[in-house]
């Protein structure tokens, strides 16, 4: 068998899906006629329509995995261009491994999990199960985060400033201009990634942060959650659309809980929606269900919904009825951006 080569291994890209094209009305209804998770589906797909019809109900988006790389990159976008989220907490990998990394040009492809790893390492390419990225374009990425981070005032940040000055430099630099990054800067919605380093955003700012040990830009989490949980406070009704679980979906739960801390007397989240193909048994905080949550006080029994199954299938259907719907068209802007001074 002939030995396979990079170029041969990173030739089909990987297509982003176009929610505006979907009509998938007649299927979520058919959904709702059935039983397991196409039921379930069809009651998220519900309960998101109550949240983009709810005037006073902020929309928030928490995202973890691969979903991104995976095909779902331009529907995070639309979100954003339709007025059908207001704020977004992510893995950084989400950001900039998928969503920045392309921004730059560059692309996720076809792959398959069934290939000999140690080949894909002589080559430098990473695979996320099923998709390759090329190693050495997500070094050019790397050090696009060092070069922002060269320019700005040495002092921490938290990483929704970080990610204000990344769609920054994407209005100049961008060769994809359907970025989220790039959307949510234009649109005002800011974007938390609390564990921002775990990503390529990590060896840009180790990078920095080696060759100018005084002075140099970091990261406070804590900004990210007094942040967060001032943009909860404003808000007061909000809902959560939670793709996978992990450090975005808790992060995000737990501005409730935040709030009442600091004095203030914030409602639970009024609506909740989990996409998520985790195991509840072992009691980890990705596969802990909403009900659990609620008993933290951090989310409404009354408008929530768990959808256990795999996002890219599950996803694009919910979103996709919620745009034919067309509640987007009547909600008010939150611009929750304007909520901090360097705006």
């Amino acid at each position: 068998m002939p030995k396979r080569n990079k170029k041969e291994l990173l030739k089909e890209p990987i297509e982003h899906i176009d929610i505006k094209t979907l009509d998938v009305a007649r299927l979520v209804g058919s959904y709702a006629k059935m039983s397991f998770s196409a039921r379930d589906l069809a009651r998220a797909a519900d309960i998101y329509d109550k949240m983009l019809s709810d005037k006073n109900v902020s929309v928030w988006l928490t995202v973890a995995g691969s979903t991104s790389a995976a095909g779902c990159m331009q529907l995070y976008v639309d979100l954003v261009k339709n007025n059908m989220v207001d704020v977004i907490v992510a893995t950084g990998a989400t950001i900039v491994d998928m969503d920045f990394f392309e921004a730059l040009g560059f692309r996720h492809y076809k792959g398959t999990p069934f290939i000999d790893d140690s080949l894909l390492r002589r080559l430098y390419i990473d695979r996320i199960y099923d998709t390759f990225i090329d190693e050495k374009d997500l070094q050019v990425c790397d050090k696009a985060i060092e070069t922002i981070a060269n320019s700005l005032e040495p002092r921490p940040y938290s990483s929704r400033e970080f990610i204000k000055e990344m769609g920054r430099y994407l209005t100049k630099h961008s060769k994809k201009k359907n970025s989220l990054v790039q959307a949510a800067f234009e649109h005002k919605v800011p974007i938390f990634c609390p564990a921002f380093s775990d990503s390529s955003a990590g060896f840009g700012l180790i990078l920095h942060q080696w060759k100018n040990p005084k002075k140099h830009v970091s990261l406070d989490s804590a900004k990210d959650f007094l942040e967060l949980t001032k943009i909860k406070i404003k808000s007061k009704d909000s809902g959560l659309l939670m793709v996978g679980g992990g450090v975005p979906k808790n992060f995000a739960q737990d501005t409730v809980v935040a709030a009442e801390v600091l004095g203030f007397n914030v409602p639970v989240h009024k609506y909740a929606i989990q996409i998520t193909v985790a195991d509840v048994r072992d009691g980890a905080c990705s596969s802990s269900t909403l009900k659990e949550a609620s008993s933290w006080g951090k989310v409404s029994t009354v408008n929530e919904q768990m959808v256990f199954a795999e996002a890219t299938m599950a996803l694009p259907i919910l979103a996709a009825h919620a745009y034919q719907a067309g509640h987007w068209r009547k909600r008010a802007k939150r611009e929750f951006s304007k909520l901090f001074a360097d705006e």
